[in-house]
């Protein structure tokens, strides 16, 4: 199961954080869990650290209609940059 990081801005942090359970079940099916950060120095910026369970249904959702206009409604801005674990 890969842990992913995903960083992005949002306009608006109140309305992205009221989008918390809508994110929760749009996930599900693909990730086990995530935790959500703000960045300390600008409220705007926002860490995902994610546990994915279905890469591809991730990817999927990422790009789907449904993700796409929940990204709208919660005011996420792109780029979305997504980091994948370095095997060592």
């Amino acid at each position: 199961m890969p842990t992913i990081v995903a960083r992005h801005k949002v306009g608006d942090f109140a309305t992205w954080i009221k989008g918390h359970e809508e994110r929760v079940s749009l996930f599900t099916p693909s990730i086990s869990s995530f935790q959500t950060f703000q960045d300390t120095d600008d409220p705007n910026s926002i860490v995902l650290v994610l546990e994915v369970s279905d890469l591809e249904k991730f990817v999927e959702l990422t790009k789907s209609t449904v993700g796409l206009e929940a990204e709208a409604r919660h005011t996420v801005l792109q780029p979305i940059v997504i980091s994948m674990q370095v095997p060592t």
